[in-house]
């Protein structure tokens, strides 16, 4: 992965495991912003306030253009900005990043209010407020509730899928921007032959090209001086020159004079009609946000070698959420423009959010004016030159070395990305992942295991042809759970076993030590197993189960219908059980020679 314009600290040996341990004592564990106060460095400092101030730049037209996509005034996307990054910084466990308004759940929000709203702006922003207040509650009771395990849903290869395609949504969403012009947005592939029918026609307006590949050009040269803000130099440098030639007058976009006002403690009240649509947007928002902000969480922790809690993350999110509902504000997420930015600027801690968020507020109170000349190509610039820096490649490469199945498995989630959007994509990496998992549950490997010469213990004959088998007597291994989609599987693996036996089968014994859990499903299974083996004077037994499985075989009644001495500790006491077993019939060593 690209390396950001300054790196995170790699932290010492043991680091992460500390980290952790301390995340989940007492209760500062929901506050992990007070935590990472007590461990602040002071080298840091320089590099949060930087970028502080540079996410600046992005936060308030983003904010804005957010907000009025989402059916409310663009004032409210500033607020919406301001209280959650200072909510987050104490309550988000992730180190930098950075919440805000989003454009995934634009629609969502305008679905709910529009209808309801009629026009009413005081109106759109009490029901855009409470929706945020439902999905904030929604999120913080589910990490309570300790579901944040749902982002472990998601692998390596999948995750790098994923980012590359949000690199490439946020590249092409910047590029009419850079260009000078507007285009209908209708998804990131249709966008790109959108521009680029744009540029053939003329439309670009070479000035604010050459203002925004300059910045561009000027950001990338910088990147690899550390201690030098190179983003915030360009972005500086390209409002100065566009104030000081009046460039807006010849076409140039510019920002703008920024809205005055500061939220102010509100309770966002709705009629009783409006209750039900409010409480299904609230509950569509919190799955869509914490959908986004569990995958970001996850790819910037790995960046950055710290420990998140997703239970820890999801209260974070919701508590940023109820506070910017109470605050005049509407649901956010995580952003994955404004944290790469933050990353790339420099950012250690969630203070260079809440330096953000106390410079927007600023700006509103004593100068409204001063980004009035900065132009929106320049901004493009940021975004463009953050998004290279998401794009995985490196490990990508290493991944189609050793498992190619898990490439194109991270190529799916790009393209889905770059074709249906950044939320449709999490939808498809989130469906590809448990289609991962329960294809290798689904059809599992499982073997029959013999006495490998100058090897201890059972194991494959497909991998040691040579090995011995006992004859009489199938010991069979199954390297999976047992649950509903695998059962029929396992039953016609064990039949199939038994009808390539070399001798006759009196006893099968699954070494069931991979075995981590049974289901309803399976144990019935199990059951008609035995009986079809019964029938064929073959007996049943089982070594090597956990004692949890065990338990539960025992509660579906399966010990019982087996017999306690089906069950061995291990495959070596199953041996000498059925040895024993022979030798008690006179039946060892007639006409059942060893392989």
């Amino acid at each position: 992965m690209s390396d950001s314009q300054t790196s995170p600290p790699v932290p010492e040996p043991g680091r992460i495991a500390r980290s952790r341990t301390t995340a989940h004592s007492g209760w500062s564990r929901w506050l992990p912003g007070l935590q990472t106060l007590r461990s602040y460095k002071m080298e840091w400092l320089a590099h949060d306030i930087v970028a502080g101030l540079v996410l600046t730049t992005m936060l308030v037209p983003v904010g804005i253009a957010y907000a009025v996509a989402s059916g409310v005034s663009g004032i409210y996307g500033l607020y919406a900005t301001i209280i959650p990054l200072l909510a987050y910084a104490l309550f988000g466990p992730s180190r930098i990043l950075v919440l805000g308004p989003d454009s995934s759940l634009a629609a969502v929000i305008l679905a709910v209010i529009l209808p309801l709203s009629g026009g009413d702006p005081h109106r759109a922003i009490a029901l855009a407020g409470m929706m945020a207040i439902v999905s904030g509650t929604v999120c913080i009771l589910a990490g309570l509730a300790r579901l944040g395990f749902i982002t472990e849903l998601l692998s390596k290869p999948i995750r790098y899928g994923y980012m590359n395609g949000i690199a490439l949504t946020v590249l092409i969403s910047q590029l009419p921007k850079l260009f000078g012009f507007k285009i209908e947005s209708n998804g990131p592939l249709r966008n790109l032959w959108a521009i680029a029918s744009a540029v053939m026609d003329g439309k670009t307006n070479w000035i604010t090209f050459m203002i925004g590949a300059v910045t561009l050009m000027v950001i990338l040269a910088l990147k690899n001086y550390k201690r030098v803000p190179g983003i915030l130099i360009a972005v500086a440098a390209a409002t100065l020159v566009v104030g000081m030639l009046d460039l807006a007058a010849r076409g140039v976009a510019v920002l703008g004079t920024l809205p005055q006002g500061l939220p102010s403690l509100v309770i966002p009240w709705i009629t009783r009609a409006d209750i039900v649509p409010v409480l299904i947007g609230g509950l569509a928002v919190a799955l869509v946000s914490f959908a986004d902000t569990s995958v970001l969480s996850r790819v910037y922790a790995a960046k950055t070698q710290t420990y998140v809690d997703p239970n820890q993350e999801m209260v974070g999110l919701g508590v940023a959420n109820l506070a910017g509902g109470f605050f005049q504000g509407f649901p956010i997420s995580s952003s994955s423009s404004r944290t790469p930015v933050a990353e790339a600027a420099g950012a250690k801690t969630q203070l260079a959010g809440v330096v953000g968020a106390l410079a927007v507020a600023l700006l509103l109170v004593v100068e409204p004016d001063l980004l009035k000349n900065l132009p929106t190509s320049a901004l493009a610039a940021v975004v463009i030159a953050s998004a290279i820096g998401l794009i995985e490649i490196t490990d990508l490469q290493r991944i189609y070395r050793i498992q190619r199945w898990e490439f194109w498995l991270s190529i799916a989630c790009t393209v889905g990305v770059a074709v249906f959007g950044a939320i449709e994509g999490i939808g498809l990496a989130i469906v590809i992942a448990v289609i991962e998992f329960l294809w290798d549950g689904w059809r599992p490997y499982s073997t029959v295991l013999g006495r490998a010469e100058g090897v201890e213990g059972y194991h494959d004959i497909t991998r040691y042809p040579d090995a011995q088998r006992i004859p009489g007597l199938v010991l069979f291994r199954w390297d999976s759970p047992l649950f509903f989609a695998n059962a029929e599987l396992f039953h016609d693996r064990v039949l199939e076993a038994v009808a390539t036996s070399p001798t006759p089968v009196r006893w099968l014994v699954v070494a069931a030590e991979p075995v981590t859990s049974v289901d309803v499903t399976s144990a019935d299974m199990l059951a008609e197993l035995d009986e079809t083996l019964h029938a064929s004077g073959i007996k049943l037994c089982v070594a090597e189960m956990k004692d949890p499985v065990k338990d539960k075989m025992k509660r579906f009644g399966l010990f019982a219908r087996l017999g306690e001495t089906a069950f061995f500790p291990t495959i070596d006491t199953a041996v000498s059980g059925y040895l024993q077993t022979l030798r008690g019939k006179g039946l060892e060593g007639k006409g059942e020679d060893r392989e």
